[in-house]
């Protein structure tokens, strides 16, 4: 009980690298089932695509950028390689998505709660790194 007293109630490294690790493996999870692996499927089927023009690069652009940063970074994340790269990418793809729904579409907070969900921790993660428990750590001798 002392080692979860000290975990849960001091400024414990190895809390801050437990709780960085369960954040990444949270959101790069949930965002690889419900956003990435979807489009990453339409990529290799050879589906037509359809997809919005946010940023006027094109359909295509757009959707393999999403496909890119909500598919490949996400996994990046989750093995955490290149972590602050892919949070880095992840908070300017949720920062597309808010501007569009907030500017464009007026989208009402029902539907922007969840792009801030996602856009905050990404910046965090981008800042913080990913902790001790993530491939940037074994392969790049890093220490955040």
């Amino acid at each position: 009980m002392s080692q979860l007293k000290q975990l849960m109630f001091t400024d414990s490294k190895l809390g801050i690298d437990l709780g960085l690790l369960i954040l990444r493996l949270t959101l790069g999870l949930t965002l690889l089932y419900g956003h990435g692996a979807g489009k990453l499927a339409v990529i290799f089927s050879g589906q037509e695509i359809q997809f919005m023009d946010p940023i006027g690069i094109g359909a295509t652009s757009s959707f393999f950028m999403a496909a890119f940063a909500e598919g490949i970074c996400a996994i990046l994340l989750v093995v955490g390689l290149f972590s602050r790269f892919s949070s880095l990418v992840l908070a300017v793809n949720f920062l597309v998505i808010l501007f569009f729904h907030a500017f464009i579409a007026k989208d009402g907070f029902e539907i922007l709660e969840l792009r801030y969900l996602y856009l905050l921790p990404f910046i965090a993660l981008t800042f913080m790194g990913p902790g001790r428990f993530a491939l940037d750590r074994i392969l790049f001798r890093t220490k955040g």
